[in-house]
């Protein structure tokens, strides 16, 4: 019998992707019509971080793949809360959550070290990515034995 930590896990999923989704559609949505994005202080260099040259890969602003990727993270959601013992759907979201975190890093690392400045969008990201790979890990680790019982008695 799963526990309530392992039903909540693919809502978890699902409620933080929708929070980088919203994110990530917004730096967007703002860069795509030439905009300012609104920046609080103290973490004031989000226009900073978005004229860079580094804030586009292949001319694509870096915001239209955080789109893509947390589309993609809130159907793994989604799919998982009807199914969460599916071994590809869990390992999916480990996977491409743990890629999440890794381009998340090089971007931190590229503000850190070449842009020298912050944006808040893209340190919001950051957390919320890192919250979506421990999310994943964890649902994988309490249900991994669940799914091996069920294919046993299968």
């Amino acid at each position: 019998m799963p526990t309530l930590r392992q039903n909540r896990a693919p809502a978890v999923l699902l409620a933080l992707a929708l929070l980088g989704l919203a994110v990530a559609f917004y730096a967007s949505y703002v860069i795509y019509h030439g905009q300012l994005l609104w920046c609080p202080p103290p973490i004031d260099g989000c226009n900073e971080v978005a004229a860079s040259p580094y804030a586009r890969i292949f001319g694509v602003p870096v915001g239209y793949f955080g789109v893509v990727y947390y589309l993609y993270m809130a159907a793994l959601g989604v799919l998982l809360v009807f199914d969460p013992r599916s071994a590809g759907l869990r390992r999916g979201a480990v996977l491409y959550a743990v890629l999440g975190v890794a381009f998340s890093l090089y971007f931190m690392v590229l503000q850190a070290g070449f842009i020298r400045a912050f944006c808040v969008y893209c340190l919001v990201s950051a957390v919320t990515t890192v919250l979506l790979a421990v999310t994943a890990v964890v649902h994988w680790r309490t249900t991994r034995n669940l799914s091996a019982r069920a294919h046993a008695h299968e």
